[in-house]
């Protein structure tokens, strides 16, 4: 190593049991998606450790969701490139978990709700930015804070306000997880598309006159064999109907059924085509109707020229710090899907660890200085 990443790594590793002592600090503010009170304290902490390093935080309120933050540099200059650092404060984990699943450091390993998804990789953001400011490092490209408090749920009160910020960026460093346990880069992402299958149907005494009847339940099973059919794990593309529900009684022919449905695709053509499919399905049992509401909830995250370019510097910078570093595709979708769209990003530059959603979530205490060291020398690519 030689030059700024020699200095920055140092810079950095001297700060570990600080980073972690904030992972800590932020783990135990527990903030679930559907919890907007419980979001304040977590926002509250982040944006004074923002404002500590030069950055102006402004909270935008959310009307269902604890809103997002959003921070720029206090000195930052009209007509400057900007580059965008992407994550959420929200996890799956309702309060209270912390009991049962305590935040501790055990054998280099930290363990806790929504460390490694994605807190870990706010803290690193933190010390990226920080580490460039204690070393008189600038940016030759602005950067940016987003941070929103329902990714977990689907983005959908901050999808507009993350879209107006993306076109203004010249590229998005997404602090998502990175992808098992060798720390990849998720370089491609596959869509997700979530719909709600309603059925009427018309009861009828099942033993009197049965024929009087259209079973919603019967035009349900139809429908979700059809929708299995359309799986093709060749092409990336995997089909769940993970709710059923309907009826009313054994002896009554169901005059109503639903499903909810999850389809992931790793082409945009694929998901719009499967949109339609699923949009168009028509019943097939007399006397029942069929609803389908739903989409495309994340786009997938494609290896566009863009990105490739910032996966390429990505691999040179880590080659600089000596750390090793590969790519993988995900099957989760992320706000990095949605920006992608619109300006270069780079996902899973997040922590190393394991466990995302899971009771044994953690993270690597010792690559976090890593990652965050990989994170400040992306910032300093040129425009």
């Amino acid at each position: 190593m030689t030059g700024p990443a020699q200095q920055i790594l140092t810079h950095l590793r001297a700060g570990t049991e600080e980073m972690a002592a904030l992972l800590v600090d932020l783990a135990r503010l527990e903030s679930p998606s559907l919890d907007a009170a419980s979001q304040e304290p977590v926002f509250a902490r982040l944006a004074a450790e923002l404002g500590a390093v030069g950055l102006r935080v402004r909270r935008l309120p959310g009307r269902q969701t604890g809103g997002q933050l959003w921070a720029v540099p206090r000195d930052r200059q009209r007509g400057v490139p900007a580059q965008l650092l992407l994550g959420h404060c929200d996890t799956v984990w309702p309060r209270g978990t912390v009991e049962r699943m305590p935040v501790e450091v055990t054998d280099g390993r930290l363990t806790g709700p929504g460390v490694y998804d994605m807190k870990a990789g706010l803290v690193q953001g933190i010390f990226a930015l920080r580490a460039l400011r204690d070393l008189g490092l600038a940016p030759a490209v602005t950067p940016a804070f987003f941070i929103d408090s329902d990714e977990e749920i689907g983005s959908l009160e901050s999808i507009p306000r993350l879209e107006r910020v993306a076109r203004c960026m010249r590229r998005v460093f997404v602090l998502e997880p990175s992808l098992g346990p060798e720390g990849r880069l998720k370089t491609r992402r596959k869509g997700s598309l979530r719909f709600t299958i309603k059925i009427q149907g018309r009861a009828a005494h099942s033993g009197l006159d049965p024929e009087k009847g259209a079973s919603a339940i019967l035009e349900l099973s139809r429908v979700i064999q059809r929708l299995y059919e359309l799986a093709d794990p060749a092409r990336g593309i995997t089909v769940n109907v993970g709710v059923v529900a309907g009826g009313l009684r054994a002896n009554v022919v169901a005059p109503e059924a639903r499903a909810e449905l999850d389809v992931r695709a790793l082409a945009t053509e694929d998901a719009l085509r499967l949109e339609r499919t699923i949009l168009d399905l028509a019943p097939l049992t007399p006397g029942t109707t069929l609803e389908v509401i739903g989409g495309i909830d994340r786009p997938p995250l494609e290896a566009t020229p863009g990105n490739r370019v910032l996966w390429e510097a990505a691999r040179r910078r880590a080659a600089e710090l000596g750390i090793p570093l590969a790519e993988g595709t995900a099957g989760g979708a992320s706000d990095g899907s949605l920006t992608s769209r619109f300006v270069p990003t780079l996902d899973g530059l997040g922590a190393v660890g394991d466990g995302a959603h899971a009771l044994h979530e953690h993270v690597l205490v010792d690559c976090m200085p890593e990652r965050a060291a990989l994170l400040a020398l992306l910032l300093l690519e040129p425009a």
